[in-house]
């Protein structure tokens, strides 16, 4: 039998961020367990009743009948899927340099590599206040200070952005990024506006702050916008853009890309495999996007989301106590919400999960500890029906906790 050895053996063999990682309390780790009839509004993923299952199998079948090496084999990136890419930042208004372009495993590959390109410990970046819980993770694991901008109905305050950048110059501090998703924020579903787009490119440019646009939800819009890609504003050579195809085909899918300034581009290069995205999946993307289905199957997506979207807004008007207050979200997956004082997120979840649902409280989008009644629900994964039912088991939640309190 194999003696496992004492752990701590390893400690002076593992590296300073290792031990920050084992040391750094998971954001989500005081979520309790759920039951499994449980209805879960916490996480954003997506709906497995629209996956495209036929188009998959028929594009698997497609590629195995072309050339079985080409398709199974190392290779770098296909071709096409750059050009696909490509096709698509253009008809945003972007002046695509395919130097300046990169295939990655996942838009989470691009968040996770960034620290190791730019951040020392001790080292300062700005994100937002709430944001994705997934890249508060991987910003504090590489011993970053995080500074935290508020987020208002326009997404990050720009005014707030503007005093912090002025703070940090006055003490010698230039941070390495703002790490900011402009667009059906993760998790307020905020769209910010053009003028506040260009008045952020423009301080990143006059401090000498790359910007790091996460565009994950920019396709699932529920109703036309004018809000343009931050890579065509003046001052873009300060932006790093990040778009993926997890939201509009599969998670599973793993598949994204970055496109920004060459130096940066240069060193993300550096940190990261070129055939880490395989060969098989980059082929497959680019199969199945072909005579414009891919388009289709987007406008597709919009109504189911914006359907489910309309219904979780109206079941929250007949169940939540009026001062409760929520957004309508115009795009993305989640609905957000603000708590009056007797309602705190994390107790307050806790009783909804006995009455049958869940949601994820809001501090788990800070870096600060900040959120605390705060909510996010997502109407993303679960059926209409089940979306209804989970918001009318938190409403009664909080009629539970306002009797007890009373």
């Amino acid at each position: 039998m194999t003696r496992v050895p004492d752990t701590s053996m390893y400690e002076q063999l593992f590296s300073h961020a290792a031990r920050r990682v084992a040391n750094q309390t998971s954001i989500l780790v005081d979520l309790p367990n759920e039951k499994p009839d449980t209805i879960s509004l916490a996480f954003g993923d997506a709906d497995p009743s629209i996956f495209p299952s036929h188009q998959i199998t028929s594009s698997v079948s497609g590629l195995l009948s072309e050339n079985v090496d080409a398709v199974m084999n190392y290779a770098p990136a296909d071709a096409r899927l750059h050009a696909l890419v490509t096709k698509r930042l253009e008809a945003r208004g972007v002046a695509v340099d395919p130097a300046q372009l990169m295939i990655t495993y996942g838009s989470s590959q691009v968040l996770g590599l960034l620290p190791q390109i730019f951040v020392e410990p001790g080292d300062t970046i700005i994100v937002e206040g709430p944001t994705f819980l997934g890249a508060v993770e991987y910003f504090a694991a590489s011993g970053a200070r995080i500074e935290t901008i508020p987020v208002g109905p326009d997404g990050m305050d720009i005014d707030s952005l503007a005093s912090c950048l002025a703070d940090l110059k006055s003490r010698n501090i230039r941070p390495k990024f703002i790490y900011t998703i402009p667009t059906f924020q993760n998790p307020t579903g905020t769209l910010m506006p053009a003028s506040a787009r260009a008045r952020l490119v423009a301080l990143a440019a006059e401090y000498g702050v790359l910007v790091v646009e996460d565009d994950a939800y920019g396709d699932l819009h529920f109703k036309p916008h004018t809000a343009p890609s931050m890579l065509t504003l003046p001052g873009n050579e300060w932006v790093l853009h990040i778009g993926t195809f997890s939201k509009i085909l599969a998670p599973g899918v793993r598949m994204a890309w970055a496109y920004g300034p060459p130096a940066v581009m240069k060193r993300l290069r550096a940190f990261k495999s070129e055939s880490d995205c395989g060969t098989f999946v980059t082929r497959l993307v680019s199969h199945m996007a072909q005579d414009g289905w891919l388009e289709r199957h987007i406008q597709m997506l919009r109504l189911h989301y914006a359907t489910k979207s309309a219904a979780m807004v109206q079941a929250i008007a007949e169940h939540f106590p009026a001062d409760v207050r929520t957004n309508v979200p115009e795009g993305g997956f989640f609905v957000y919400g603000y708590l009056p004082h007797d309602l705190p997120a994390v107790a307050l979840n806790d009783v909804a999960i006995r009455h049958g649902a869940s949601f994820l409280p809001g501090t788990t989008g800070y870096a600060n500890g900040q959120g605390t009644h705060e909510m996010r629900i997502a109407f993303s994964f679960q059926t209409v029906p089940n979306c209804v039912k989970g918001i009318a088991s938190i409403g009664s939640a909080m009629r539970e906790m306002r009797h007890k309190s009373a």
